[in-house]
């Protein structure tokens, strides 16, 4: 595992007998260290195997155990199918998203996250920065300027709907500015709430109120508003996808690669989204891998609507990795694989860092989602 900013993320070399390496990066949102055991017994499962039976394979690593795997299961899954499709494009010398079907468009729109700015001008001054250095025109913001678990919840939407209208009065009129609420909502009345003080200002989407394990509360919730709803980042597979459009529950899916079980299962949930006219907006807080991973998803994805983009300062592994230029992310047609390489000494630095998500506690003591 290697670090990325504050967060540890674990890549993955498959090495063949032909000596073609591919490369894989998941995410790491378990146990850290839960990992690597996992992936030693999954790599035992097709040792041998031609790689570039990609679809073989993920489909044997999908049923090596008696029940589903889990989110972890998934994941460690998304870093070996990344690694395969890294090997069978080198091996013929093309793109990844050349054996996707090609690129539909040119170029990838990304925004980036602002989370930190506590009072509306620095928040300004911070998305006009990333507006200047990387060209991005849409920005996601937290919509609570107020602890949501102290106090009246009707003072606290209408503080996020004027600070909204402060943000919207600073900034161009071009911008698009779209709100993470962190699945951090138990009751949907709240969520409809909030989403309601933030309606006047035009959101380019709500995204992930509430917890995702019941989908008809996300059906129930998307026909009372008003403004384009957006999940999937806690969801890792096909089914639980389907469920929830079958629900009606989202305007905009945000599936991420690193969780799903790769690509090969990322494009199945997309067609899903296709059939149901919904968009697919990647999660992304990812490093310079797996920003390459969802760029070849989104170059051939009909329905993509834009990524996230985590700009990192702390990748050295990461030779010439991805990076915005007026908001947009290049493809690289002359580069084999996922189109950047990876530098085997900088990843024997030993840099790891623990992290992990803090359990909240409100006022009588009981504990809430962070």
């Amino acid at each position: 595992m290697q670090r990325v900013d504050d967060r540890p993320r674990l890549l993955v070399a498959i090495d063949t007998d032909a000596g073609i390496t591919g490369w894989g990066e998941t995410y790491n949102h378990g146990p850290d260290k839960a990992y690597p055991p996992l992936l030693d017994f999954l790599l035992t499962q097709f040792a041998g195997e031609d790689p570039r039976r990609i679809s073989f394979i993920h489909q044997k690593l999908l049923q090596q155990t008696r029940f589903p795997p889990g989110t972890l299961g998934m994941a460690a899954i998304a870093a070996i199918d990344h690694a395969l499709w890294d090997i069978s494009a080198k091996a013929l010398g093309v793109p990844v998203y050349q054996l996707l079907g090609g690129h539909v468009r040119d170029r990838i729109r990304v925004y980036c996250g602002v989370y930190t700015a506590p009072e509306t001008d620095e928040a300004v001054r911070q998305v006009m920065a990333r507006h200047e250095e990387f060209g991005f025109t849409c920005f996601k913001l937290s919509p609570y300027r107020t602890n949501l678990h102290q106090g009246r919840w009707g003072e606290m939407c209408a503080t996020a709907g004027r600070w909204f209208g402060e943000m919207r009065a600073k900034l161009p009129s071009h911008f698009e500015l779209a709100f993470d609420a962190h699945a951090r909502i138990d009751e949907p009345i709240k969520a409809l709430q909030l989403a309601e003080a933030l309606a006047p200002h035009d959101p380019y989407f709500f995204e992930e109120p509430l917890r995702p394990e019941h989908m008809p509360a996300w059906g129930r919730l998307r026909s009372q508003m008003t403004v384009p709803l957006a999940t999937g980042e806690s969801l890792y597979n096909r089914w639980e996808f389907l469920a929830l459009l079958q629900a009606g529950g989202a305007d905009i899916i945000q599936p991420d690669i690193a969780v799903v079980g790769g690509m090969t299962e990322m494009r199945k949930i997309a067609d899903i989204a296709s059939a149901h006219f919904v968009t697919v907006a990647p999660h992304n807080p990812m490093g310079p891998l797996a920003t390459a991973h969802n760029v070849h998803f989104s170059a051939a994805c009909t329905n993509f609507r834009i990524l996230e983009y985590k700009v990192a300062r702390h990748a050295p592994w990461a030779v010439d990795p991805y990076l915005p230029k007026d908001g947009y992310l290049d493809l690289r047609p002359d580069r084999p694989g996922w189109g950047i390489d990876i530098d085997p000494d900088a990843l024997k630095v030993d840099d790891y860092v623990h992290w992990e998500r803090k359990v909240e506690t409100k006022p009588d003591g009981s504990t809430a989602y962070p």
